[in-house]
């Protein structure tokens, strides 16, 4: 059956243009005409935060930082798990933040208790400028805020998944920290740049119905120096 695409929201920012739809009861988000995700599934956004607090050295009381608010997946998977003591969600567009704000917003009820949970903190600041005044201010740091390494919303946030950016990346993570990147492809090369920060990398999968190729989620453990 053909499912009518309503447009609910459309913003256009620093960033370019970010817009909210709605296609039957799914709701999507669209930045600069690429799709980027929606309110169909979300076991990999959730397995993104679970992962990685399970491969933290001391996961009770973990500084946990999510890049990308997105639909709230990821953000209701952290305030479900006692573990963290501390959730901070960066988030660069305000129409995402806006989406998500009141008790009427389109999204509030799919990041769960997120938005009340009291450890939880809602930056809106791009990702990069955060990392670069976080040095070892976090224990896990889930990054969700492209379709992954080799397919990115911006030009700009290429360097997030080059040398430069996992070096801030790994630089803002504790001794023993956690980076958890979710990815809807295989990004060939970034396990490779991983490796030099971090000391164990392994790639998880997450079937997704309708689609031959898994969501990916690169979990790495950052080595001790």
């Amino acid at each position: 059956m053909d499912e009518t695409c309503e447009l609910l929201d459309l913003r256009k920012g620093a960033y370019g243009e970010v817009a909210l739809r709605r296609r039957g009861d799914r709701f999507e988000i669209i930045a600069n005409g690429c799709f980027l995700m929606d309110t169909s599934d979300g076991r990999s956004e959730r397995l993104l935060v679970r992962a990685a607090l399970d491969a933290a050295a001391q996961p009770e009381g973990a500084r946990l930082l999510i890049g990308g608010l997105g639909v709230g997946f990821s953000l209701a998977q952290a305030a479900a798990d006692p573990r963290p003591g501390a959730i901070v969600v960066v988030e660069r567009e305000r129409a995402v933040i806006d989406w998500h704000v009141g008790q009427d917003a389109p999204l509030r009820r799919f990041a769960g208790d997120g938005h009340t949970d009291p450890r939880t903190r809602i930056v809106h600041q791009d990702l990069a400028e955060h990392l670069r005044g976080s040095r070892a201010a976090y224990d896990v740091l889930c990054l969700d805020v492209d379709n992954g390494p080799g397919w990115t919303v911006t030009e700009d946030n290429d360097d997030l998944y080059g040398a430069r950016g996992i070096a801030a990346m790994a630089g803002a993570l504790s001794a023993h920290g956690v980076l958890a990147v979710w990815s809807a492809s295989r990004a060939e090369g970034f396990k490779q740049r991983l490796s030099p920060h971090f000391s164990r990398v392994e790639t998880l999968e997450v079937p997704v119905l309708g689609r031959g190729e898994p969501d990916l989620i690169y979990l790495a453990t950052r080595a001790v120096t």
